[in-house]
């Protein structure tokens, strides 16, 4: 999850919730998942091999869909059709850590950092003969397409961002925010110990569904909705990708050296200069008007604010973000 205050959700969620390695496989593999994404298909790209949706035209525009923490791809399950449907090619990648995606090699670093991400997405449009896309992501989805666009301009026609510029500056994330806002971390704090590491091993399931109640507490999504994810979180690197995110963002966990030189560009503040539509919801609290990252998009720029939605905004208002990447080609 991003960086933002939700306090209020988070303390109702909590009584509520009180009361209840490597493939080397060929391209392409097919699985069947939901039907809004049709099957599943793997690539090797970059250090992975990465397990995809593939939905509408090969030769239709393309769009990437990027899911966060803790979601899937079935975030985008409603989103892809109704893109498809315009004549869009969508590619919704698991995430490393995520569902069937597996590290090709044992000894790979299971790294969370967020440059990773965006290098992993380059690698699949690479392998994927994707010269250029529309990036569209919330969370961690949202982290990494402004990566992308602030790094390889030229791969991203046009972006969507939930919740805005969420480029981690480490100088600025060590810095404390008052208790009130520190008590939306709690989970980032559990996971800088080892007992939140073996915790989170243990009980990821409902922890998860726990993360999902505080961050969308207006969403009333079922158990099979939420179980159908959660099977994502099984994959057999996805702690450590995860507790090491976390600990990167504190300063607690060291970076890949690969990824040194593009770290050190994102520590400052790059402005992002692609066609954008940033999206804020009721989760970004006060920050839902976007000013607080305008100065940080240079190019063509609308924002959309949805109230009554929650941080999983694909899934729970899919009609608002399949407009929003269609809104973001126009501006391109």
């Amino acid at each position: 999850m991003v960086r933002k205050s939700f306090v209020a959700a988070a303390a109702s969620a909590i009584a509520a919730a009180a009361q209840v390695r490597a493939i080397s496989a060929a391209s392409p593999a097919i699985a069947q998942t939901s039907s809004g994404l049709a099957s599943l298909r793997n690539v090797n790209a970059g250090e992975l091999n990465v397990a995809y949706a593939d939905v509408g035209p090969r030769d239709g525009k393309a769009v990437v869909l990027l899911h966060g923490w803790p979601y899937d791809i079935h975030a985008f399950e409603d989103v892809a059709p109704l893109l498809a449907a315009r004549g869009c090619r969508v590619v919704v990648p698991y995430l490393r850590g995520y569902g069937p995606t597996r590290f090709l090699s044992s000894s790979a670093v299971r790294n969370g950092e967020q440059a990773a991400f965006a290098f992993d997405i380059i690698a699949l449009m690479d392998a994927l003969k994707i010269e250029r896309a529309i990036v569209g992501g919330f969370d961690w989805g949202s982290r990494t397409a402004n990566i992308m666009a602030a790094l390889w301009p030229q791969r991203c026609s046009a972006m969507v961002s939930v919740s805005g510029y969420l480029i981690t500056n480490l100088a600025a994330n060590a810095k404390p925010l008052p208790p009130k806002a520190e008590l939306g971390w709690w989970y980032q704090y559990y996971f800088a110990t080892e007992r939140g590491r073996t915790g989170y091993a243990e009980y990821r399931h409902d922890f998860n569904k726990l993360i999902w109640q505080i961050a969308s507490p207006k969403w009333k999504f079922s158990d099979a909705t939420y179980d159908r994810t959660a099977q994502a979180f099984d994959n057999p690197d996805h702690v450590d990708i995860v507790v090491h995110n976390y600990r990167w963002r504190l300063g607690l966990a060291k970076g890949e050296p690969k990824f040194a030189s593009a770290e050190e560009k994102l520590q400052q503040s790059l402005v992002i200069a692609v066609p954008t539509v940033t999206i804020g919801s009721d989760f970004d609290g006060a920050n839902i008007g976007g000013a607080a990252y305008r100065k940080l998009f240079s190019g063509p720029y609308a924002h959309r604010e949805l109230t009554g939605i929650g941080h999983n905004v694909p899934q729970e208002d899919p009609q608002a973000f399949a407009q929003a990447i269609l809104d973001a080609a126009k501006l391109s």
